[in-house]
């Protein structure tokens, strides 16, 4: 497996573009400032119908897009040739938020010349206000025509929101005697909680694969990234995770279990991983990226519920803002975890780039250096290593600090 540049337009036949259209309005816009504007306006196409695999927000309130999204593909019996996605409002709890997701995928269709049930729609920004129509039907022609083979960073900027930074990989990967590649974008910064799918996450590939297994690969891969990444504990309503297929890499298409699918999962996994690292890094106001990793453990879901416990926890994550090694909420957050261990074989360890520091061995505290810990927890990616001592399954799971910026970000967040 071999790390390649250009995102989503890594695989054979994808192009894609981003613009600015003026979804939201602001002072600069209203000003008719000449300062550049960010991207809200995104597009991903396919050269060849793709099959097509999506998991979607448990949230019970879901955006208008997810909706008309998992209507299209259900009509289309899981193919598609295009993603239209738009930032600054989430189309979400309006009236008229169906016939608008699926005016959007009509415009990006005529465009295109495709079936408007072809067209994957997704829309992430401020939810409950209305989503203004008229400046995607003015830019969806400068849009279309300005798709290319490099347009994956246009894209990347288009579907962010508080994020900081545009979040993109790609790997090539060798299956049936073919190179076979995979590529991926994602947004969110905050409102980002495990079980499913956390944040919008766009992947491509030129692999063909059937749809069952297409869907297989990415339930499997769904449930040890991206839903092992919590930010604050909140769920967004527009969660969505699409994985587009289309077979232009020419391998033997991939139908069931084998190596050929195992590499696939493992390219992929390498993907949504490393997206799932970004995401992390990149929260809200966040000054530090955690990764939890549990082992020793009886089985893999009492891992993964061990590993999103700690990471999840509110005070451990003030605590690693402060660089305070409290490292008793670490066996608190491991102590309120549902599933069954025995806490006094716990070892806990805390890492960084500037060493270890052991806080913890068979469930109660060891004596540490205050000074040395500070220093470790003074980098900006820190590791709690926990190990039950009681089998042999392990999981990792994702977040960051929670800081004063958070609370600033997310204060006046709407207006």
């Amino acid at each position: 497996m071999e790390i390649i540049s250009g995102g989503i337009c890594a695989p054979k036949g994808f192009k894609a573009n981003g613009i600015y259209c003026g979804i939201k309005k602001t002072n600069i816009d209203n000003q008719n400032s000449k300062t550049p504007h960010k991207n809200d306006l995104g597009l991903i196409f396919s050269e060849a119908v793709c099959t097509t695999a999506a998991v979607y927000t448990t949230n019970k309130v879901k955006g208008a897009p997810i909706i008309v999204t998992k209507k299209n593909l259900e009509k289309t019996n899981k193919k598609t040739k295009a993603v239209i996605v738009n930032s600054k409002n989430a189309n979400t709890c309006n009236a008229d938020g169906e016939e608008k997701a699926y005016r959007m995928c009509c415009l990006a269709a005529e465009k295109l010349a495709v079936k408007p049930e072809e067209v994957i729609v997704a829309s992430t920004g401020v939810i409950g206000q209305v989503l203004p129509i008229e400046p995607i039907e003015n830019g969806i022609s400068d849009l279309v025509n300005g798709l290319s083979e490099n347009g994956n960073e246009a894209a990347a900027t288009a579907i962010m929101t508080t994020d900081t930074i545009k979040k993109e990989y790609a790997v090539q990967f060798e299956a049936g005697g073919r190179i076979c590649k995979i590529g991926g974008m994602a947004k969110g910064s905050g409102m980002i909680h495990p079980n499913m799918a956390t944040t919008l996450n766009f992947i491509t590939t030129d692999t063909a694969i059937s749809a069952e297994m297409l869907q297989k690969a990415l339930d499997d891969i769904v449930k040890v990234t991206y839903n092992c990444l919590s930010i604050d504990g909140d769920t967004s309503t527009n969660d969505m995770v699409s994985l587009m297929a289309n077979g232009l890499a020419e391998n033997k298409e991939i139908t069931g279990f084998g190596e050929d699918f195992e590499t696939f999962k493992s390219a992929l996994y390498a993907v949504m991983m490393n997206l799932t690292k970004m995401l992390a890094k990149d929260g809200e106001g966040a000054t530090k990226l955690l990764e939890c990793k549990c082992t020793g453990c009886p089985d893999k879901d009492s891992a993964i519920i061990i590993a999103k416990s700690v990471i999840g926890s509110t005070l451990f994550k003030c605590a690693l803002f402060g660089e305070d090694a409290n490292w008793g909420r670490i066996l608190c957050a491991i102590g309120y975890a549902d599933a069954e261990f025995d806490i006094t074989k716990v070892d806990v360890d805390i890492k960084s780039e500037f060493g270890t520091v052991t806080v913890c061995r068979s469930g109660a505290g060891v004596a540490f250096s205050e000074d040395a810990a500070a220093k470790i927890l003074s980098s900006d990616e820190i590791q709690v290593l926990i190990n039950l001592n009681q089998g042999n399954e392990s999981a990792m799971a994702w977040g960051c600090d929670l800081t004063y910026d958070y609370v600033k970000i997310n204060g006046d967040y709407r207006t």
